[in-house]
């Protein structure tokens, strides 16, 4: 195993300062997790951040949105010729070959805890749909899109999390799907404004919502209607995520902990709200972010002690 002072410190440091920078979600949830596992995170997040901005400088995994990563090279051309580039940069990573500050640090992480390609590239493949496509006709169709760009960062996470049973992975991909139902919930705006409508085409037909109705953000009957149908649906997968965590790895899912709890806090926002996300974006303050990692944290040893 390589030990992960072997990557040059300098190297390192692009990866922390990204994620403290960006004061995501995951910047939270890391505070409490040993400083190896926290650094290998950060590189993991720091890869994801990339990625998102080599495309569109738009953040689609299960995270805050967070300002352009300043001063990190990337390649030009079309958003899909970044992503050709970025591709060939990953594989350099797994070969060895990384050139990139970034996937220099995620080799070594990749390295100690052992992270499967496939889930890197399947995040690719995410942020690749969002080049491609605007509408998802059916909720199957969605949970693609939400597996790629959010449930396999969980399975990445709990890979350094560290876990003994199978279904883990079944909890870290549920929570990714609703974490990332909620995301898409809360930027209904933001996402209208680039065309992209996000909820199902059969829930809108369902509940008689336009596609006018949201880019046009009109708060009507009907679209409240679907707001309940939608909350109660990230809502289930929270719960589904919380019933697949087996007790033997609750020990090691502290973060995950902080992510949910996060998450779900932002979901009874946008409920308090009366489901209107078009006045403002819904978001919680750091202050607030901090106060729930630090409410989890203690949870989570008077129950572990």
């Amino acid at each position: 195993m390589t030990h992960i002072g072997s990557v040059p410190s300098a190297t390192r440091d692009v990866s922390r300062a990204l994620t403290r920078a960006s004061r995501s979600n995951f910047y939270y949830a890391f505070l409490f997790l040993p400083k190896h596992k926290r650094e290998a995170l950060y590189a993991v997040y720091a890869f994801c951040r990339v990625t998102d901005d080599l495309v569109d400088e738009v953040a689609s995994f299960a995270s805050d949105h967070a300002p352009p990563a300043a001063g990190i090279p990337s390649p030009a051309g079309t958003p899909l010729e970044r992503l050709k580039v970025w591709r060939e940069e990953l594989e350099a990573c797994f070969r060895g070959a990384a050139t990139h500050p970034v996937t220099q640090r995620l080799a070594e992480t990749i390295r100690t805890f052992r992270i499967p390609r496939g889930y890197f590239e399947e995040l690719l493949n995410g942020v690749e749909m969002d080049l491609v496509k605007s509408r998802y006709a059916t909720f199957a169709d969605l949970q693609q899109y939400c597996y790629r760009v959010a449930g396999v960062v969980g399975l990445m996470c709990i890979e350094i999390f560290g876990y003994s049973q199978p279904a883990t992975r079944t909890y870290a991909q549920h929570l990714g799907t609703a974490f990332q139902l909620t995301n898409i919930l809360r930027d209904l705006a933001t996402d209208g404004e680039r065309g992209r409508i996000y909820l199902p085409q059969e829930d809108l037909e369902r509940f008689g919502v336009a596609e006018a109705d949201l880019l046009e953000r009109r708060v009507t009957p009907a679209f409240l209607d679907l707001m309940r149908f939608e909350v109660g649906r990230a809502r289930q997968f929270y719960t589904a995520a919380r019933a697949a965590l087996p007790a033997e790895d609750r020990r090691t899912m502290l973060a995950a902990e902080i992510m949910g709890a996060i998450y779900t806090r932002i979901l009874d926002r946008i409920e308090a709200a009366g489901s209107d996300v078009f006045s403002r974006r819904i978001r919680l303050s750091d202050t607030h972010r901090l106060w729930l990692a630090l409410h989890c944290w203690a949870r989570h040893r008077l129950r572990t002690a």
